[in-house]
């Protein structure tokens, strides 16, 4: 009798799991990524929320990891050491079949240990959960309705935003541009 009742109260302690978004807004969606510093977990939220796919996990398709100099400035953002280098990364975010992003992500190497590193390079794991023990936060830098430069053209958000480890070193600059997969019927 005591086990049963310990696990009914553990059962009504247990959080409550939110309803699933049935008419999502670019507002909802907005609110989601404001609550994270990790865009990858902003999106795994989402899917779940959604109920996109079944687990709610996201996978980074690389498009391409080499890039001539990035946008004016990035250099500079990233306050790169004179023996420092960065390396782009441009990949699509998906949950289930859904494509939720593409991004591009310039970060320093040499700011992640070599298992990460070696992570990015040969794995779909995003960029935000390999390197997400470093306990980076997101310092947004804009925000503008629906595509930007290089964009798809069914972007309905485009962030520009810096990661920036702890002790105030920028870690990455990303370009992130959210499809309208976000805000769609979901059909599974």
């Amino acid at each position: 009798m005591a086990s049963e009742l310990l696990v009914a109260l553990a059962l009504m302690a247990a959080p409550v799991p939110p309803a699933p978004i049935a008419a999502p807004t670019l507002q909802d969606f907005e609110a989601v990524l404001g609550r994270h510093d990790s865009a990858t977990l902003a999106l795994e939220e989402w899917c779940g929320l959604r109920g996109m796919a079944e687990p709610a996990r996201i996978r980074a398709q690389v498009l391409n990891t080499t890039s001539p100099d990035p946008a004016a400035g990035v250099r500079d953002r990233l306050a790169l050491g004179h023996d420092e280098t960065f390396v782009m990364r441009h990949v699509r975010l998906s949950c289930g079949p859904a494509v939720l992003s593409v991004a591009w992500n310039w970060y320093v190497p040499s700011r992640l240990t070599p298992q990460m590193s070696e992570a990015l390079m040969r794995s779909d794991a995003p960029f935000g959960k390999v390197v997400a023990p470093l306990g980076f936060h997101r310092k947004a830098l804009s925000t503008t309705a629906g595509p930007a430069e290089n964009c798809p053209a069914d972007t309905i958000s485009t962030h520009r935003a810096m990661l920036v480890l702890p002790d105030g070193r920028p870690l990455a600059y990303l370009v992130e541009c959210y499809t309208a997969a976000n805000l769609a019927p979901v059909t599974r």
